[in-house]
């Protein structure tokens, strides 16, 4: 038997005026999704009461860790993801490269919580040449803090042991949750609040007339000018897949976050060329890779697809639901036509790892749904939807009984 987790960042949603008050899983007709919901087909609470919305909880508690008792932060998952394993004492925070619009830093606000979707050698370049800066090196280096590049909007900063803050007073705002509004409002606060806000000053001052960003508003883009802190976190340490579900498992995505999850707890993180957070993905490569694993002894493969969540993020109705639409078509029909090959016996649980909303562009701590089939009981197919999975009544209090319920423990 070969296991199967597909997690579409982000698609469960709420009604939308401009589809007709549908949600974008009910607007769009995807004939593989509801063929997996001909299984069972339910809803579940991925992130606990009272803990803040994200993939980060979301996912921990999907793969079956409470984030309430093992979470200490979104960019330490990040950093492991990037293969920088934090020492003791030191200070991680997840650093996004971002749109800002305004006369002076003072009254701008921001546009984009990925710098318009920055990626490859002009996202390394900006942080490389910020960081290079001798006015942005003056103010790193008093707190004992460095950037890990990364060819995409999302970097890593880490704060050493010797400066190790009060990470309990440290106060930030996530830029996807705030998109539109002034930033004044939203800079980090509490310790070493006017220390990074005066990085993230002078990070715009040095990138908003950069070569790059004038060439990026000149093709009609937005500029990345300016660095983002938020998320502090120090090492963490998960419970191996193995010892939890007594199966060797592989990841396959395109973002940190879920390396760092997988990594940490001993699942293979195979990268695949092309793939990437946005819309335009190298989605074949993320099947194959699925099928590679599950070939070469893997139990369990994830696949997670990032696209409906950006497309959230920016306000983009119609983007979403492409995203859907291509998840549907380009990862979950090829699966179901091509698992059988490997292996007769299979079983895929497909779900939102949370709602991410269009009409405030951010996450939501909501109940999901979910859908697992079983290739030697599929069912009929039904629509799979927000409201399809609440009428079933099939309700999973928390998200580490997903993996449970795939795995029939």
């Amino acid at each position: 038997m070969k296991y199967v987790l597909v997690i579409g960042d982000g698609i469960a949603d709420e009604p939308v005026a401009q589809l007709g008050g549908e949600t974008p899983l009910e607007a769009v007709d995807c004939g593989n999704l509801n063929r997996l919901a001909g299984g069972r087909l339910g809803t579940c609470q991925t992130v606990p009461a009272g803990v803040a919305p994200g993939s980060d909880t979301a996912i921990l508690s999907i793969f079956g860790y409470d984030p309430r008792t093992c979470y200490t932060g979104r960019s330490a998952l990040e950093a492991a993801g990037m293969g920088v394993m934090l020492a003791p004492g030191e200070t991680s925070l997840r650093v996004n490269l971002c749109a800002i619009e305004g006369e002076t830093f003072d009254d701008a606000r921001i546009l984009s919580h990925n710098g318009g979707s920055i990626e490859g050698e002009e996202a390394v370049t900006l942080m490389e040449d910020l960081i290079a800066d001798p006015r942005f090196a003056a103010l790193a280096a008093p707190i004992g803090f460095t950037i890990h590049v990364t060819p995409t909007f999302r970097h890593t900063g880490v704060i050493d042991a010797a400066h190790e803050p009060d990470r309990a007073g440290m106060h930030f705002t996530e830029p996807h949750n705030v998109l539109g509004s002034a930033i004044a409002c939203c800079l980090p606060r509490g310790v070493l609040g006017a220390e990074l806000t005066a990085l993230m000053r002078v990070s715009y001052e040095v990138l908003r007339d950069h070569p790059i960003n004038r060439a990026r508003v000149a093709a009609g883009k937005l500029p990345a000018n300016c660095i983002w802190p938020w998320g502090p976190g120090s090492a963490m340490s998960l419970t191996p897949f193995e010892t939890l579900y007594h199966k060797r498992g592989s990841a396959i995505s395109a973002v940190p976050l879920v390396w760092g999850i997988a990594g940490l707890c001993g699942v293979d993180t195979p990268r695949v060329p092309g793939a990437t957070a946005e819309l335009e993905t190298n989605y074949e490569g993320k099947v194959d890779a699925v099928l590679r694993a599950l070939s070469e002894g893997a139990d369990f493969a994830c696949v997670h697809v990032e696209a409906p969540d950006e497309c959230a993020h920016a306000g983009d109705v119609e983007g979403k639901c492409e995203a859907i639409r291509r998840l549907d078509s380009r990862v979950v029909g090829p699966l179901l036509e091509r698992l059988g090959a490997v292996d007769p016996d299979f079983r895929i649980l497909i779900l939102s790892d949370h709602p991410t909303l269009l009409s405030t562009r951010g996450h939501d701590g909501h109940a999901v749904p979910f859908a697992i089939y079983d290739s030697r009981t599929p069912g009929t197919p039904v629509k799979f939807d927000e409201a399809h999975a609440r009428a079933t009544g099939d309700h999973l209090a928390e998200g580490p009984m997903l993996l449970r319920a795939l795995f029939e423990q």
